[in-house]
């Protein structure tokens, strides 16, 4: 039997009020506090991670960190990577090139005047990528993004210049030294347990955490058991996962797989670190001509 190598990344969006302001452009001060759970919810994580000995992801925008600038400083205290999440949590699909660019600067800034970091990891807000994207992330020095979702359990190398038609075949583009950790919705907590009402926009939330809990346990064993290597890559939401009930689905996750034989818990940088060693850009196997 082929020995285990499994990596369980936890990744949290440290969102607080940048989601609503950002994102959904919210004018009502109640929708805006639910961010400010955040914090709340970041204490009790940080906790629940030095408890098992955990070290995670925050990706954290630049706003959050001049919100809340104590939790981000105890996030790094606590031994955890902190990501890039731009200023305000932008979609920047719906920005130009130049605002994009100003928003990965601006997030910089922010982080660096908080913690004195600059991040080699990026995760786009609503995990929409432009095609300035990869080019601009090149650019500014980063190791890996985690924003696609073109894979399940293995990275995969990020590419400019795919094109595609309705007309025409598919055309990939060139691979380039920019590692991708795909993510899921399956695999982040917003979509299940989020209340949101917005214009254009319902996501109902409130599922059962036990539910959940069901979901995220039958992907990692079926990434443990008939894969046995590659990367478990969960997203969470401080203001979301942070609640009770929900903490404890987080805790019954941890114990789920922990203790088990080639199982190791780190940040995604750690992970990508040691994915590199021996490769190159390159396209994916299956890729045609």
């Amino acid at each position: 039997m082929a020995k285990k190598d499994v990596h369980v990344a936890l990744t949290f969006d440290y969102d607080a009020y940048s989601l609503w302001i950002g994102t959904f452009d919210a004018k009502s001060p109640s929708m805006i506090s639910r961010g400010e759970f955040g914090a709340q919810g970041v204490r009790r994580i940080l906790s629940l991670l030095d408890n098992h000995k955990i070290k995670a992801t925050f990706f954290t925008p630049g706003h959050t960190a001049l919100a809340f600038p104590k939790t981000v400083e105890d996030i790094v205290a606590g031994g955890h990577e902190i990501g890039h999440h731009g200023w305000i949590h932008e979609n920047p699909a719906t920005t130009t090139p130049d605002q994009e660019r100003w928003i990965l600067e601006r997030g910089f800034e922010a982080l660096d005047q908080v913690v004195g970091i600059r991040p080699v990891g990026y995760r786009s807000p609503a995990w929409d990528n432009s095609p300035n994207t990869i080019p601009l992330l090149l650019e500014f020095g980063f190791a890996y993004e985690s924003s696609l979702m073109g894979s399940e359990y293995e990275p995969y190398w990020c590419r400019v210049g795919d094109k595609w038609s309705k007309t025409e075949p598919w055309k990939f583009g060139k691979p380039v030294d920019l590692v991708e950790v795909p993510v899921s919705w399956l695999l982040d907590d917003f979509p299940h347990f989020e209340y949101v009402v917005a214009p254009g926009y319902v996501n109902p939330g409130f599922k059962n955490p036990r539910d959940v809990l069901k979901m995220w346990t039958d992907e990692f064993d079926y990434l443990y058991d008939r894969i046995g290597s590659g990367v478990f890559n969960l997203t969470m939401h401080p203001q979301v996962i942070g609640r009770g009930g929900r903490m404890l689905l987080l805790e019954a996750f941890i114990e789920h797989v922990s203790g088990r034989d080639g199982v190791t818990f780190g940040t995604l940088e750690s992970y990508v670190r040691k994915w590199r060693v021996g490769k190159s850009p390159s396209l994916p196997v299956d890729a045609g001509a």
